[in-house]
């Protein structure tokens, strides 16, 4: 039995601060690979054969490739995020108001706000806007009456 046996009170702790440290930092290296694979595929300004090169180069050399890239390209690798996270929310915020849907019945609020640019034009009358808002805060609103007062034009 000449081999020695290490136990864990044989690690010192020093060793383990300098093994976790450089765990994380290989964890950030990987965050930051990703990343810059991640905005080379995003940038809609670059073409085909630059996205290889530039794939190419973090692939084949990645610590200078991903260096080099974060040098010369990172001043706008935050903006091209930032605009892919706003267009998204926004297809979010589009398709969120698809789905909860007016499906085609406009709001109480739109359309007292269509009513006072009625009236505002002189479309309507104050006694047919009085008439028409008192629908629409009824809950019963003016487009589902055959004889609206908002589609009349005061002979217009």
């Amino acid at each position: 039995m000449s081999t020695q046996t290490y136990l864990a009170y044989d690690y010192p702790l020093l060793s383990v601060f300098w093994s976790m440290l450089l765990f994380f930092l290989w964890i950030m290296w990987f965050v930051l690979l990703f990343r810059v694979v991640v905005d080379i595929f995003r940038d809609d300004d670059m073409s085909g054969w630059a996205k290889a090169g530039w794939l190419a180069f973090t692939i084949l050399l990645p610590f200078l490739g991903v260096f080099v890239y974060v040098i010369a390209r990172g001043k706008n690798m935050g903006r091209r995020e930032m605009s892919q996270a706003r267009a998204q929310q926004e297809a979010l915020d589009a398709r969120i108001r698809e789905a909860a849907g007016t499906q085609g019945r406009p709001s109480s609020i739109d359309e007292l706000a269509k009513l006072s640019d009625l009236r505002a034009r002189g479309d309507v009358t104050d006694e047919e806007f009085r008439r028409a808002k008192e629908l629409v805060l009824a809950g019963h609103g003016p487009a589902e009456h055959a004889g609206s007062t908002t589609h009349t034009t005061n002979g217009r």
